[in-house]
């Protein structure tokens, strides 16, 4: 078995995150010093195959070319203005970004947590103004499994232990049915149901991917009962199932897009929340808002995202490559996997617990000059940068292979 050893540096570096540093994370024993394209280099000079891409922030690689330029035009002329103040680049991105979802407003956030808590106050100032229920007695319909991030709201409508024991009391008026289950979404529906909230895919629970037809009965549902359809898009969507959005794999249309992580270009946090005017027109100035939300450099970036996805290459190149990566992990079932699940160029492969833990298999692979992480114990994410080449795949694979063998 491979075991790692880490130079002096690299022993100093960690002690004293350890030391200084919260440990809400659990990080593999790597640091990272510098990082281009697929590729990350450590401290001590070694290479590795990246296969996680920041859990999808990095969808178009380390440091993409025209990325960095946007940023480093943008860092010589204004970085931040706050909302206060209106700046010359963020009716652009605006303007980018909701062609691109096809819809009429967006509002921008940092983080994906804020695009989600933006979510649920804009749902609920909706059912309360247009909609006409109750003040107060709004419902939002969740899953089960799953992940919106990590502040108080959300992880109380979180079925995890590890996000939710500890932290209560939290805030009532989320109801939860099981993923994949569109007649238990139909049914949790009430008078005072003002939105479904659901990933489109699983991605923290394991890349869990839905029953074809979900996604368009849970549409049709939210439609039949005037009910908003939000759709938290910040890891699925951007190209990184073989489409724009997760959603647009059954055709289906939300009302509401959250986006975030590969929105940033792996360089700055943007996220947003998107959405025709009849919806996002219920805020009114004040009720809600962010210093660093839209700020010219973050707009900056978030243009030349857009615009890398217009042409539609990294999408296709995303689905072609993900049929070549659902081919090779195939022949794991039985072999070290119980089961394997991809959607484009993000996987879910779940460990034998024969074979180890997902944590060993991902520090086998670390060993192997390759990066992975581990979820719910038996399982690693597979989720390479769009511009990967089927050749680095191969080798990831090959690498894979002998770490699944112990």
């Amino acid at each position: 078995m491979n075991v790692r050893r880490l130079d002096t540096a690299a022993v100093r570096i960690i002690g004293s995150e350890d030391e200084h540093l919260a440990h809400n994370y659990h990080p593999l024993p790597i640091v990272v010093h510098q990082a281009e394209g697929v590729w990350v280099t450590d401290v001590e000079g070694k290479r590795y195959l990246d296969l996680l891409s920041a859990y999808s922030a990095l969808n178009f690689g380390h440091r993409h070319p025209a990325l960095v330029a946007a940023a480093k035009e943008q860092l010589d002329r204004v970085t931040l203005t706050s909302r206060a103040f209106h700046n010359d680049r963020l009716g652009e991105f605006a303007q980018a970004l909701t062609e691109l979802c096809g819809k009429d407003m967006m509002l921008p956030m940092n983080t994906g947590a804020e695009a989600v808590e933006t979510g649920i106050k804009v749902a609920r100032a909706w059912g309360y103004r247009v909609k006409g229920v109750p003040e107060g007695e709004a419902e939002i319909v969740v899953a089960h499994g799953n992940f919106h991030g990590r502040t108080t709201t959300i992880v109380g409508f979180s079925d995890d232990p590890e996000a939710r024991d500890g932290f209560g009391p939290f805030a009532p008026g989320f109801v939860a049915v099981p993923f994949g289950d569109a007649d238990a979404v139909a049914a949790a529906i009430t008078p005072n149901t003002v939105a479904v909230l659901i990933e489109p895919i699983q991605g923290e629970a394991g890349v869990i991917i839905p029953p074809d037809g979900y996604l368009r009965a849970v549409r049709e549902a939210c439609t039949a009962n005037n009910v908003l359809m939000i759709a938290d898009e910040i890891q699925s969507g951007l190209g990184r199932v073989g489409e724009t959005f997760a959603c647009d794999r059954e055709d289906v249309e939300p009302d509401v897009y959250l986006l975030g992580k590969a929105l940033g270009g792996g360089i700055v946090p943007v996220s947003a929340v998107v959405a025709d005017a009849d919806i996002l027109g219920v805020l009114r100035p004040g009720e809600h808002g962010s210093t660093f939300g839209g700020n010219p450099l973050a707009s900056a970036v978030g243009v030349k995202v857009v615009e890398l996805l217009a042409s539609g290459d990294y999408q296709r190149r995303a689905k072609a490559l993900g049929e070549h990566l659902a081919s090779r992990l195939d022949e794991f079932v039985g072999h070290g996997a119980t089961a394997v699940r991809v959607a484009g160029l993000w996987a879910g492969v779940d460990v034998d617990p024969a074979v180890g833990t997902g944590r060993e298999v991902a520090e086998r692979l670390l060993a192997r000059g390759v990066l992975v992480k581990d979820t719910h114990a038996q399982t690693i994410r597979i989720a390479p940068p769009l511009v990967v080449r089927a050749t680095e795949i191969d080798w990831a694979i090959e690498q894979l292979k002998l770490a699944l063998a112990g």
